[in-house]
């Protein structure tokens, strides 16, 4: 079973990249265009593998990166628009998001 931060993070990038989708690629409430639904595909398995789990900080404050740099730049755009759109439509989401720029993790999982 993850672990309950886990589940908001997963909850986040979902939610994140479903509002840039729809704000900059005009699709409807609930779809994602391809290029989107791979790229959440992709997040969401590398946050199935992170070496710090609950103690996880936000990835710009992570000091491992997972992502290759193709993908890093595509979450870096996806997360720089959202990010502050986020407290109109999520903002439990975005606060705990916002929180969690000031966690250190503490080691890596083993």
């Amino acid at each position: 079973m993850p672990h309950p931060s886990m589940a908001n993070e997963h909850k986040t990038i979902t939610a994140m990249i479903s509002l840039y989708c729809r704000e900059r690629h005009r699709t409807a409430r609930g779809q994602l265009c391809p290029s989107c639904a791979d790229l959440l595909a992709y997040a969401q398995s590398r946050l199935e593998k992170c070496p710090f789990a609950a103690d996880k900080p936000t990835c710009s404050a992570c000091p491992v990166h997972c992502y290759k740099p193709e993908r890093r730049r595509q979450i870096q755009d996806v997360m720089r628009y959202a990010g502050p759109r986020m407290m109109r439509s999520h903002p439990l989401l975005a606060l705990r998001h916002l929180l969690k720029k000031f966690k250190k993790p503490k080691g890596r999982k083993r």
